[in-house]
C-alpha cells in the first residue's frame, strides 16, 4: 500500500531522518520546508500522496495550510505531527478534517500506522470518486427526455403514472426505458436505484422531505 508522503516541516535534519525511515518502508517521498512551498507546488500540480505536516511553520502556519488546502478541495490526507501541540490546536485540526495529529517524539510504529491509514482512506475516497465519475458520465448518455424517465422510474412510479405525468404513451414509455437499460448498463430496476443513489438524487429528495418541502406526486 506504500504511496507519497509530502513532509512539510521547517527543521532539516527532521525531514531528513522521517524520509529515511519512510522510504526503507516503501514509501516515496517529497520534502518542503514551508507551507508556502508546498501550497505552491499543489498549485502547479503534484501527484496526491498523505501530508506529513508541522503545526509552527515560518510563513503559513500548518493550521493554515490545512484550512487552505481545503478551501481548494485537496483531497490530500493530513497526518499533523509536531513538538507544539496542544487541546484546542488538536481538535480544530481533527475537526477540519486531519486523519491524526501526532506529538514529536512519536514512535515509529505509531508513526506509520497513521500514515497507513491516511493513505488507505485516500484510496478509498480515490476509488468512490471513480466510481461517481463514471456514474456521471453514463447519465450524461441521457437524453433529457430518458432522464425524465429514469427519474421516475427510480422513484417506483409505474408506466402509465410516468406517461401520464409526461403527456406520452405508455408505449413511448418503454421503448425509454429499453433505450435507459441499455445506456446505463442496467439489468435489474434495483441497478438503477443504486445509480441514483450513488450520485445523490434519491438522498435530494429525503432533503426534501425533512425540510417539509415533498414534490407533489403525479
Amino acid at each position: 500500500m506504500p504511496g507519497l508522503v509530502h513532509i512539510v516541516d521547517d527543521d532539516a535534519s527532521f525531514r531528513k531522518a522521517i524520509g529515511r525511515l519512510l522510504r526503507q518502508h516503501g514509501y516515496a517521498v517529497a520534502e518542503y520546508e514551508t507551507g508556502d512551498r508546498f501550497l505552491e507546488m499543489v498549485g502547479e500540480g503534484i501527484e496526491p500522496g498523505c501530508i506529513l505536516l508541522d503545526v509552527q511553520l515560518p510563513g503559513l502556519s500548518g493550521t493554515e495550510l490545512q484550512r487552505r488546502l481545503g478551501e481548494i478541495g485537496s483531497p490530500f490526507p493530513i497526518v499533523f505531527l509536531t513538538g507544539y501541540g496542544d487541546f484546542p490546536t488538536t481538535v480544530r485540526a481533527v475537526k477540519a478534517g486531519a486523519e491524526d495529529f501526532l506529538t514529536k517524539p512519536v514512535s515509529r510504529l505509531a508513526l506509520l500506522e497513521s500514515i497507513g491509514r491516511a493513505m488507505e482512506r485516500q484510496k478509498t475516497e480515490f476509488a468512490r470518486a471513480g466510481r461517481l465519475n463514471d456514474a456521471r458520465a453514463l447519465l450524461d448518455t441521457l437524453t433529457p427526455r430518458e432522464r425524465q424517465v429514469f427519474e421516475f422510474v427510480v422513484r417506483g412510479r409505474m408506466n402509465k403514472q410516468t406517461a401520464h405525468a409526461l403527456g406520452i404513451t405508455e408505449r413511448t414509455i418503454k421503448a425509454h426505458r429499453g433505450r435507459i437499460f441499455d445506456k446505463l448498463h442496467a439489468k435489474t430496476i434495483a441497478d438503477l436505484v443504486s445509480l441514483a443513489e450513488r450520485l445523490g438524487i434519491l438522498s435530494d429528495d429525503a432533503e426534501k422531505a425533512r425540510a417539509g418541502n415533498v414534490p407533489t406526486q403525479r
